[in-house]
């Protein structure tokens, strides 16, 4: 359908646009798609840091087409591999892949639509794609475009490095001339170094969108009783989707069964349940209202439901990287939504004891500890909790009057004179050792380290006595996630003083940290108590809305594909708002391209006649 748009044109700028328009059915750009592609359309190498929900598959999918040849997508999770390709497909792109969960049969069937040139887009996984049999096969090939998704994979310095990505660094000389896109939703500025150095050997442009979801109310409570906890929680957004993280598949599936006895629709999602149940369960969810997901981090990459109206973490995540992302996927539909998380201590010992357990290097595991502490940090901070997490990924804001610590403060102390105490123990050990390490220096412990390197003699020896290691600890996580302190995780993990640590130590500006009240006192945050007015409804007609869904499922399971493969939430809103009565006002909705006109658009346009004519 699209050989001719395949070739190269002479107006990039326009063959881009029109392919947007015709094949995917959107009219225009999202912030930072149009500067990705047209560096890629230049030849150039792309890194693209991209917030969850901006669109980051469409900044290699339509040049992939507009350059023709063959583009290939590494992508690390097979189950998100074949929902794009699906999804492509549907839209009437030649998309393929080949990976160990298909048949032999299939994937030799993949490959020779491959080798015959009639396949656009090919996802493979790195471990796959990295075999010198495939490299050699695919170097015959005319292959103009390579995209790296969840490109965080190849740091070494990232939450989630994983080895199989590691070799993707030869992909720039094995394949000189051809442009590669990385993508990624997480990475902080020490990880994009690392990107850009070990992929691109430091030549690439790198497009870094706001990370600012301002939307999403950041609150985070101490865990007491968990369940009680969660299911107020619950009960405060009756009628609302949400995705409920846990740490275990076993926690899960209890998590799910307690909310359903509870009287509220929760389905249970992780890679140990048998395909067919995930896929039932996640089309019940993209598809039914009301129905909120329980689930590991297997649940989430790929999924465009825009309407989620929270996301709850009964478990700390592994990083403050892993938690951007999994509450990234609440409120894309911009309207009000929630990021919710319990913290205890007991979610510390076992993040702890996970990364003590792994099979890696030392370095990687000191790596691991340090961004936990930065996590744990933004669970301990007295201040805006947006900008934590904003400054954790390079950029600044003001207060943001949607947080927990912004709308009901908790009980703060003047941190001013321990900060100073903290500050001169790092400055006179020479700012190169960590947390561990000035504790002790400040408690008075002479350790083997402390007196191998003179440390008893510093006058900030003992100066700290007086106060218990967990506050000193506590002090100095909130100290680095308030930007007073930098934590150098792509270095042995020690502290330095930035330029607020040092003017705080100069006597400018100020330091408070949270004081923890009573449980008894702990009260209901205000301003989170679901009120109707903070809810953002779906325009349009609900039965109608309702109607469109239904037939989207049915579609979906004639395919053996998820439903939102079909058309997105979005569309069916747009859809149902529109009501279009003829093929022409179909053409004209949200996410509606020339293959899904011509596929779905007759079915859909005599759903919405129907409802129409039966006066509902």
């Amino acid at each position: 359908m699209h050989t001719a748009l395949a070739r190269v044109l002479p107006d990039t700028s326009d063959s881009k646009r029109r392919i947007l328009k015709d094949v995917f059915g959107f009219d225009d750009f999202r912030p930072g798609q149009a500067d990705a592609m047209e560096a890629l359309l230049a030849g150039r190498h792309v890194l693209a840091v991209m917030p969850t929900g901006a669109g980051k598959s469409l900044c290699y999918q339509v040049p992939a087409l507009v350059l023709g040849g063959l583009t290939i997508v590494v992508s690390p999770l097979v189950a998100l591999m074949q929902d794009q390709v699906a999804a492509l497909r549907l839209a009437g792109v030649a998309a393929d892949t080949i990976n160990s969960s298909l048949d032999r049969e299939l994937n030799v069937a993949a490959w020779q639509r491959v080798a015959s040139g009639q396949t656009r887009l090919l996802y493979l996984a790195p471990e796959r794609l990295m075999t010198e049999r495939m490299l050699s096969a695919l170097k015959r090939l005319d292959v103009r475009l390579i995209a790296v998704d969840e490109a965080h994979c190849i740091s070494q310095w990232g939450p989630a490095f994983r080895r199989e990505y590691e070799d993707l660094a030869r992909l720039r000389e094995i394949f000189r001339d051809v442009p590669i896109i990385a993508l990624t939703a997480t990475a902080d500025e020490t990880t994009r170094a690392d990107i850009a150095t070990r992929l691109f050997a430091g030549r690439v442009d790198t497009l870094v969108l706001g990370f600012d979801r301002p939307n999403i109310k950041l609150m985070v409570e101490p865990k007491q009783d968990g369940k009680r906890q969660l299911l107020d929680f619950v009960q405060r957004h009756p009628g609302r989707s949400g995705i409920i993280y846990c740490l275990s598949r076993k926690k899960t599936e209890e998590t799910a069964g307690f909310l359903m006895k509870h009287g509220v629709r929760a389905l249970a999602y992780h890679a140990g349940m048998a395909k067919e149940a995930r896929d039932a369960n996640q089309n019940s969810f993209m598809t039914e209202p009301g129905v909120v997901m329980v689930a590991t981090i297997a649940f989430g990459m790929g999924i465009d439901k825009p309407d989620v109206a929270y996301v709850f973490h009964t478990d700390l995540p592994g990083s403050l990287e892993a938690y951007y992302q999994e509450i990234g996927r609440a409120g894309r539909d911009g309207g009000p939504a929630e990021a919710h998380m319990l913290f205890g201590l007991g979610d510390i010992r076992m993040r702890r004891m996970f990364i003590d357990s792994e099979d890696s290097a030392p370095e990687h595991k000191r790596r691991a500890h340090g961004r936990l502490d930065t996590l744990i940090g933004y669970c301990e901070t007295a201040a805006c909790r947006r900008r934590i997490l904003l400054n954790y990924f390079g950029e600044t804001a003001q207060p943001c009057g949607n947080c927990d610590t912004c709308l009901n403060q908790a009980p703060r102390a003047d941190g001013a004179a321990e900060a100073k105490i903290i500050l001169a123990a790092i400055a006179q050990s020479g700012e190169r050792f960590g947390p561990a390490h000035i504790v002790d220096i400040l408690r008075g412990h002479e350790t083997q380290k402390v007196l191998a390197r003179g440390h008893e003699k510093l006058s900030s020896f003992g100066t700290g006595k007086a106060r218990d290691k967990d506050l000193w600890t506590s002090l100095i996580r909130q100290l680095v996630a308030g930007g007073f302190l930098a934590l150098d995780l792509a270095g042995h993990g020690g502290l330095s003083i930035t330029e607020a640590g040092h003017a705080l130590r100069q006597g400018a500006g100020t330091f408070h940290y949270r004081v923890e009240p009573p449980r008894a006192a702990r009260g209901k945050i205000r301003g989170c108590d679901g009120a109707p007015d903070a809810v953002a409804s779906a325009p349009g007609d609900p039965a109608l809305l309702s109607a469109l869904k239904t037939l989207r499922l049915r579609l979906a399971k004639e395919r053996q594909v998820p439903a939102f493969v079909i058309f997105s939430d979005r569309t069916l809103i747009d859809m149902a708002a529109r009501r279009p009565r003829s093929l022409d006002d179909f053409a004209e909705v949200h996410g509606v391209g020339a293959a899904k006109l011509k596929n779905f658009g007759a079915l859909f346009v005599g759903a919405i006649n129907a409802h129409a004519d039966s006066g509902a």
